[in-house]
């Protein structure tokens, strides 16, 4: 089967997120004051071919831990659809 995966990966809430200060600071210079707490992640989307969404999830779940986010400093979250 193909899968979609949706993977979303932010800073730990608990680590300075500088681009997301940088960002609130601008939107706050720009009039938009009611904007606040700001994080900057990132968003990856890829195609997984997998026998199962069990299997899937697990080969998902492996690149996120391996490669795709830094998990000293980042955490991640994925949504699989069928595709």
């Amino acid at each position: 089967m193909k899968y979609i995966a949706h993977i979303n990966v932010m800073p730990l809430k608990e680590l300075l997120d500088p681009q997301g200060k940088a960002v609130n600071s601008s939107l706050h210079n720009l009039g938009l004051t009611n904007l606040h707490d700001v994080r900057i992640g990132k968003h990856i989307t890829l195609h997984v071919d997998a026998p199962t969404k069990d299997e899937a999830d697990r080969q998902v779940r492996d690149a996120c831990k391996r490669l795709l986010a830094n998990q000293v400093m980042e955490a991640f979250d994925f949504t699989l659809t069928e595709g």
